[in-house]
């Protein structure tokens, strides 16, 4: 004999019942596992993440390595202002030659329209002092031309001819250039 006591045997109707309640409970069980599994994984990521942020805040802490970031970043603001500066003070150097030489050819340009503009007067005034022997000439030239003009077209037959009188010749045997009014 055994230490164990007799247990009669269960019914088919009994043993389904026994395994059913078996099941049911490994389930109960195995989504508590799971519950406390999730819950687990949480407390971890919550733990690993407070263990990063304790790392980050030493490193942010240190007064060394603070002072070493500060100055790096003062360092390159200033280095990329200075950078700008220099770049914006040759522009200027740049800019301000092109100026003057602007300037300068502007100077030339004006200097050479003044001078042209001051020949072109002293042409218009030694002009204006010949004005009135141009003059002169013109109305001795015209006086002549009045007198010995006519004389000299009715000089010659085809000239006569062409001023609209006719060609003859005298009583005293002169040729002659005569208008006849009818």
């Amino acid at each position: 004999m055994t230490d164990q006591p007799d247990f009669h045997a269960l019914s088919d109707d009994e043993l389904r019942e026994t395994r059913d309640f078996m099941t049911t409970a490994i389930a109960s069980m195995s989504n508590r596992i799971d519950d406390l599994t999730t819950v687990a994984d949480k407390q971890i990521k919550v733990s690993t993440e407070a263990r990063i942020a304790a790392f980050a805040a030493r490193d942010q802490t240190d007064p060394k390595a603070f002072g070493q970031l500060v100055g790096e970043v003062i360092d390159g603001e200033i280095d990329e202002n200075l950078g700008r500066m220099a770049r914006m003070a040759t522009d200027l150097l740049r800019v301000s030659n092109k100026t003057q030489e602007v300037l300068k050819k502007a100077e030339e340009d004006k200097s050479a329209a003044l001078r042209d503009l001051w020949d072109r007067e002293q042409k218009v005034d030694r002009l204006k002092s010949r004005l009135p022997w141009f003059g002169l000439g013109a109305f001795v030239l015209a006086l002549a031309m009045s007198v010995l003009l006519p004389r000299f077209l009715a000089s010659n037959t085809t000239t006569c001819a062409f001023l609209g009188a006719t060609w003859t010749v005298t009583t005293s045997g002169v040729d002659a250039c005569v208008f006849y009014v009818e």
